[in-house]
């Protein structure tokens, strides 16, 4: 910390005595302050609306307004600090005054030295305040930039896969939108949201090392073809296992094909060894595959899709992922999944 610089700092002494005033007054501007006088509190507040002020020192006692209620209105409307100063040391204790919004408490009569002492204490810990709010507001900016960047190298390897299997066109993003509707709807907290939001726009990143012609294939698969697309989800697993994402990214996109009785794959997880989040991709990504159309298919509806979630809830997929799937469709599926 630099050492501390007095010279651009204004004291606004607010006290009915005015050879207190000046007393005070001159001993700030000794000290190398600049200095403002005002007689009570009304007067106080009409300076410190016209003028930057970054310290207030009152008395308790004056007429109009006394330096507690100058103290509040201080606190609510202006960002200074205050040092509250008063005689009456047994009916103004420092717990009170400082609960009230002042920084410090001097008590009457109190010499010069002191004060000025008082004042370049409550400078630093302005100055300290407000180096420390800099501070994180800079890493809440470089946090946000480093967000913006990992969405950003998401959305690409997103295009990317889709490029290679364009019939899947858009499918990641619609799971991803989806998939985040289901979570708000069982009220996962923000922070989850954006892990699960990201999980579903790659979630089928592992594609990306399937042949394009097993991909595109227009007719029915072969038992061999289909097993291949099946390593997708661990592909996936290996390419995003050592990025440090704050959320496990990578477990998420291995365990969106996991159903609740354990028949789904690769590791045939059951129940409560399964992420929730990938319960979620689960059940968004099979009503989006149903509903969309596919090289061996055309789409099946949204109806089927739904009638096959709700068939084979507590079995395959999470009840009370399904039952909220069930109401966002209910809610916006029209926008979700537009009728040609």
């Amino acid at each position: 910390m630099e050492s501390l610089n007095v010279s651009k700092k204004r004291i606004l002494v607010v006290d009915d005595e005015q050879p207190i005033r000046t007393l005070i007054e001159r001993a700030v501007k000794a000290a190398g302050l600049d200095c403002l006088t005002a007689g009570d509190g009304l007067e106080a507040l009409e300076i410190l609306k016209n003028e930057p002020v970054d310290i207030v020192i009152t008395d308790v006692v004056m007429p109009h307004m006394t330096g507690i209620e100058l103290t509040n209105k201080i606190r609510e409307n202006f960002n200074a600090d205050v040092i509250v100063m008063t005689g009456f040391v047994n009916d103004y204790r420092f717990e009170y005054v400082v609960a009230e919004g002042a920084s410090d408490f001097v008590q009457k009569p109190t010499s010069l030295q002191e004060m000025v002492i008082r004042i370049k204490r409550v400078i630093q810990e302005r100055e300290n305040a407000a180096e420390r709010n800099r501070m994180e507001q800079e890493l809440q900016e470089r946090s946000r930039r480093l967000k913006k960047g990992l969405e950003d190298t998401i959305s690409v390897l997103s295009r990317a896969i889709e490029t290679r299997d364009p019939y899947t066109s858009g499918h990641q993003k619609r799971v991803s939108e989806l998939s985040c509707l289901i979570g708000k709807e069982i009220h996962l907290p923000p922070e989850q949201l954006d892990g699960l939001r990201l999980a579903g726009l790659i979630h089928d990143i592992g594609k990306i090392s399937i042949p394009s012609e097993i991909l595109n294939k227009p007719g029915r698969l072969s038992e061999v073809e289909y097993n291949l697309i099946k390593t997708h989800s661990e592909i996936a697993y290996e390419i995003l296992k050592d990025i440090d994402f704050p959320w496990p990214i990578a477990d998420m996109v291995l365990q969106h094909h996991e159903r609740l009785d354990g028949t789904g794959y690769p590791k045939g997880l059951k129940s409560d060894n399964i992420l929730l989040e990938a319960k979620i991709l689960a059940v968004a990504d099979v009503v989006d595959a149903m509903a969309a159309h596919r090289p061996y298919r055309p789409s099946l509806g949204v109806d089927q899709a739904l009638e096959e979630i709700t068939r084979s809830r507590d079995r395959l997929y999470d009840s009370r992922i399904v039952e909220a799937c069930l109401r966002v469709i209910n809610r916006e599926g029209n926008r979700l999944f537009p009728v040609a």
